[in-house]
């Protein structure tokens, strides 16, 4: 049993988490690429003129956001092989990580439907309207005027919801996925549970990093473009 603590057992771990990184940023950065089109396919869906298309896309983020990330993990890893299953396919034999992806894609889906619906909603109409009176069509006004505004608009939102994917995908050691968290969990599992504290800290101090960082990035990101729309109103 651990009786002190050792800052050096601390930095001696971090560097074993580290190469660990790639499967997190590989896990994270699916996640944003198919939630992002799910998101913008809900996102249409809830801006169309159908009703029943609103009701789905509204009804499917309200399910989404009310399960908590862990409850949802479990439902797609266990769930998705006893349904599909039945059709006589086995999923068991995909790696843990594909359902990983599958979890978080839905959960970024449905909140990037609310940043890209709210953010086309922030838009002035009549920018759209007066683009399209000068001779531009329906697609290029589109392109032009509404979707690099829209964009600054939601580039906070997506900064922030793409910093608590990265956090909540530390859940997926819970289903055996070895990314930082799960080889931090086999690091105190083959220490027998001693200098639990010192590794966990090496993780926070990792995970602070990178939420500085990717802070720090999306905050200059909007930056540019903020300047860049300022030209654009300008000219």
């Amino acid at each position: 049993m651990q009786k002190y603590f050792d800052v050096s057992y601390l930095w001696g771990t971090i560097p074993q988490l580290i190469p660990f990184l790639k499967v997190t940023f590989m896990v994270a950065g699916l996640s944003v690429l198919f939630g992002s089109i799910l998101g913008f396919i809900l996102a249409l869906m809830k801006l169309g003129t159908s009703k029943i298309a609103k009701k789905t896309a509204n009804g499917y983020t309200t399910i989404i956001r009310c399960t908590p990330s862990i409850v949802l993990l479990f439902l797609v890893y266990y769930g998705l092989p006893a349904i599909v299953g039945n059709f006589g396919t086995d999923l068991n034999t995909l790696h843990t990580a594909v359902f990983v992806i599958i979890t978080f894609s839905l959960q970024f889906g449905a909140l990037m439907s609310e940043v890209m619906r709210t953010a086309y909603e922030a838009i002035d109409r009549g920018q759209f309207e007066a683009a399209v009176s000068v001779g531009l069509s329906p697609a290029q006004a589109f392109r032009r005027i509404v979707l690099p505004q829209a964009f600054v608009v939601a580039l906070p939102n997506f900064g922030n919801s793409f910093l608590e994917l990265l956090k909540e995908g530390s859940l997926a050691y819970t289903i055996g996925l070895v990314d930082i968290m799960g080889k931090a969990s086999l690091i105190i599992s083959n220490n027998y549970n001693s200098h639990s504290l010192e590794i966990y800290l090496g993780l926070s101090l990792i995970y602070w990093i990178l939420s500085i960082l990717i802070e720090q990035f999306f905050s200059k990101l909007e930056k540019i473009f903020s300047k860049g729309k300022q030209v654009i109103k300008t000219t």
